[in-house]
């Protein structure tokens, strides 16, 4: 249940790019590593308790994805459609790849988090109550964020980039502040989740960009993209699925997770709240009130 939560954000974070902004980026995983590392070099080398060091690290790790996301962004965020796609996906596998290399985080043999000090059983309910709130807090801010200008600038970025430049916006500020802002969300979940599991990896945990990158992309496009609620939707969708391969399809899971991944593409390129949304347009559209007939109020 606490890796539902996870993978609420990961879906939420991803959407902020690919859905409302139309900027397909297959690097967030980046930032969920460096907030994993940055935490748990905080919890092993500052001295403190553990709960202090643990959310202490937690905010350290969020700003450091923050710092990364405005570097690696400024310059990055200059590219368009497939470039831009391809390079993000290099900076997941290039962080990965750096981090096997130094000794200092543990390299290739990876990096064990500290004991929790509670009772058995009681750090799997512990991160499930942080990861509750973390999801609980991303969506309003997230809703809040799309309702005003910001939003409309995203969306007029994914409509039509050069429009909106020629209209004024500065659409490289935005994007570099849509990108900080996933980092941020994304740096606290690697924080929970590298302490939740208890071991970090750099290649199969914190920069797992064949798994955990992936599912960002696929939950936001099985719920539907550039959508608040979609997201979420896949996030539970997927994960309940996943769950059942794991338990029922024993050996076969990659196989049914395979066929499902290949299932929402060609079924579901809108996803489900697209897909709703052309079957049943009066109820999950949106409503356009019409103009009263001139001659009519008269």
């Amino acid at each position: 249940m606490a890796f539902l939560w996870v993978m609420v954000v990961f879906a939420l974070t991803w959407d902020i790019l690919g859905g409302q902004m139309g900027y397909n980026s297959f690097g967030n995983i980046l930032f969920f590593g460096v907030g994993m590392y940055v935490c748990a070099v905080i919890q092993r080398d500052s001295g403190l308790g553990y709960y202090p060091a643990l959310f202490l690290g937690m905010g350290a790790g969020a700003l450091v994805a923050v710092v990364f996301a405005a570097i690696f962004g400024s310059g990055i965020l200059g590219l368009r459609g497939h470039y831009f796609a391809i390079c993000t996906l290099g900076l997941g596998i290039a962080a990965g790849e750096f981090a096997s290399g130094w000794d200092y985080i543990g390299a290739g043999s990876g990096m064990v988090t500290p004991i929790f000090p509670g009772e058995p059983g009681g750090r799997e309910k512990f991160f499930y109550y942080v990861m509750f709130a973390l999801a609980v807090i991303t969506f309003p801010v997230l809703r809040w964020l799309y309702s005003g200008r910001f939003g409309l600038a995203l969306n007029a970025i994914r409509d039509d980039e050069d429009k909106a430049e020629a209209m004024g916006i500065h659409t490289t500020r935005y994007k570099i502040t849509a990108w900080c802002i996933s980092a941020f969300f994304l740096g606290l979940t690697g924080a929970v989740v590298g302490n939740m599991i208890g071991f970090i990896d750099p290649r199969d945990v914190a920069f797992a960009g064949p798994t955990f990158g992936v599912w960002m992309v696929l939950m936001a496009i099985l719920g539907g993209k550039g959508t608040l609620w979609g997201p979420v939707l896949g996030a539970v969708v997927f994960h309940v699925t996943q769950e059942v391969f794991w338990t029922y399809l024993l050996g076969w899971q990659r196989v049914a997770l395979g066929l499902l991944i290949v299932l929402i593409v060609v079924f579901f390129p809108l996803g489900i709240l697209g897909w709703a949304r052309e079957r049943w347009p009066e109820r999950f559209g949106h409503v356009v009130e019409e103009k009263p007939d001139a001659r009519a109020t008269e």
